[in-house]
């Protein structure tokens, strides 16, 4: 959960901008769009001096390692390279890496490339793809956790770094196409210090612009590298500012931003059909979901399955977010179909147990899962949530699907704040029985979010235990062949959703708002990770 904000320096920026202009309208009674999902936009042709993008909120920090987030990845992607590069359509290849080898199962030999440049001019050398790689390991970092299998990393030539690992990684090339593979000029990361990554600070980066300024609480602006190793971007600038959602709404509408990449729904929901912007819907990894706690009111399997069974997604998807969320069966968006995608779609179409909208026969089913549960509750249900209206309308749904079943709901709203405390502190949802959340995975790899079932896995609040599924999942992350990894993922969705350790609701797709003499950048979920400002431009040159 990311909190938004408008400082006063941009906020003022933006009312001057936007003055008479109409806030975001709310979606309740909006028809649902028939959104076909695509990772691309037509190419562009023409340059442009500078484009105005709007972020969610200011980024903390510029160092990835030490503080994440979509709005310094927004940023970053167009200014730091990775290993591998996630691609539009969500599969992944090398970038920095010429060439990648598995001499065995439990080894990774990567051939650099040996022409590119920092923006200081230096050269990228083995040196600091190693010591980015040690810096992303070390137990403080963000991405510390996506070296536990790693045994060793060392440099085995002028251009090679040979990687180790306790035992087969299947995901590991992955995450080096996420914030574990970015690469830093190791002389300027250390000159900084613990300055690294904030204001007055260089890049310390290879990519096709680099970082000209940030003025604290105003705006981050990107300039392109003109001695970029690879292909020049068609725009030369990009200024980056932060917005709430109606703030942002009113920007766009009014032509005083070029664009965004909505992280709220709601706020594309609120400009279709608005003169002047096209808005455009890519594959991504993210859901809204139910997520039980561990206070117990939802700690019968039954009881679950017959919420899930009981609940409207399709009402959800067009009273709460315009109809642009379609009802989904599992926890984990179409965008982490990276491999496989016609086995892993056929798969979504077999899980019978979250209808888009219960019939009568999903009902009788669930009144008599509940009436044959070994631990109904006596208490109301008591659901957590925010009062954003997605998340309210999927609240009241859900009290809705209870009191359908013989059963009763009770809300519990907190500030925004708060709400994000839910996520990572077991006392702060001690009070509650199930959370309305929103989650999304780097990895276009399903495998990158069934570890959350995992027995000892820290998002597990429920208490799923299961060996078979724990040995599943073990077997499938250390399976390197795409297709066997598939018939494993398969298999170990299924067993989350029978156990419905989480209740799925919705996938959300990425949606790009774009001036519409704008087009080029991928639509798709990997935008935090890809160069996407390098193929903005006119549509016409």
């Amino acid at each position: 959960m990311k909190l938004r904000n408008i400082t006063a320096a941009g906020a003022l920026a933006l009312a001057t901008a936007c003055s008479g202009a109409t806030t975001g309208a709310s979606t309740s009674g909006t028809e649902a769009a028939d959104l076909t999902l695509i990772p691309t936009t037509a190419r562009a042709t023409g340059s442009v001096a500078a484009v105005n993008w709007l972020l969610e909120d200011e980024p903390d920090s510029l160092d990835l390692d030490t503080q994440g987030g979509s709005a310094g990845r927004t940023v970053l992607g167009n200014v730091c390279e990775r290993l591998y590069q996630l691609q539009p359509d969500m599969s992944v290849r090398p970038s920095l890496v010429r060439q990648a080898a598995r001499p065995d199962a439990t080894h990774l030999v990567l051939t650099l490339r040996d022409d590119v440049t920092f923006h200081d001019g230096s050269r990228m050398t083995a040196d600091d793809v190693l010591f980015s790689l040690k810096r992303h390991a070390e137990p403080e970092m963000e991405q510390s956790d996506e070296f536990g299998n790693v045994s060793a990393m060392r440099k085995t030539g002028d251009h090679e770094i040979t990687i180790t690992f306790k035992q087969p990684d299947a995901l590991f090339t992955k995450a080096l196409a996420g914030d574990a593979g970015l690469v830093y000029n190791r002389e300027q990361v250390e000159k900084a210090g613990e300055d690294f990554g904030t204001p007055g600070q260089s890049d310390a980066c290879s990519g096709p612009y680099e970082l000209s300024g940030w003025k604290s609480g105003d705006s981050i602006t990107l300039t392109r590298a003109d001695d970029y190793w690879g292909e020049q971007p068609l725009t030369g600038k990009v200024v980056f500012r932060w917005a709430d959602d109606s703030a942002m709404v009113n920007a766009l509408a009014t032509g005083a931003a070029d664009g965004t990449y909505a992280d709220n729904i709601g706020t594309a929901a609120a400009l279709r059909g608005k003169k002047g912007l096209d808005e455009h819907f890519g594959p991504s990894t993210s859901t809204l979901a139910l997520i039980p706690t561990e206070r117990g009111g939802l700690a019968d399997p039954d009881i679950r399955k017959a919420l899930s069974l009981a609940l409207d997604r399709s009402g959800i998807a067009k009273s709460g977010y315009g109809g642009l969320v379609e009802p989904w069966a599992t926890p984990v968006g179409s965008g982490a179909w990276g491999y496989a995608k016609d086995a892993f779609a056929a798969a979504q179409k077999q899980l019978t147990d979250a209808p888009a909208k219960p019939d009568a026969q999903d009902l009788a089913k669930a009144k008599e899962l509940v009436k044959n549960a070994k631990k109904a509750p006596a208490e109301p249900i008591v659901i957590g949530t925010d009062s954003s209206q997605g998340r309210m309308v999927i609240a009241n749904a859900v009290r809705a699907a209870l009191t359908q079943i013989g059963l009763k709901g009770q809300i519990k709203t907190v500030p925004a704040a708060q709400y994000g405390e839910f996520y990572g502190d077991k006392e702060a949802r001690a009070d509650i029985d199930v959370l309305v959340a929103d989650w999304y995975i780097s990895k276009s790899d399903p495998f990158g979010f069934y570890d959350n079932g995992l027995s000892d896995s820290a998002n597990n609040w429920v208490g799923f235990k299961s060996p078979e599924y724990d040995a599943k999942v073990a077997e499938g992350l250390r399976t390197l062949d795409d297709a066997k990894r598939a018939e494993l993922a398969i298999d170990v969705q299924r067993r989350f959703a029978d156990a419905a350790v989480w209740i799925p609701v919705a996938q959300m797709p990425t949606a790009l708002v774009l001036d519409d003499k704008l087009t080029g950048p991928p639509a798709s979920m990997a935008y935090l990770y890809y160069p996407w400002a390098a193929q903005l431009g006119a549509k016409k040159g």
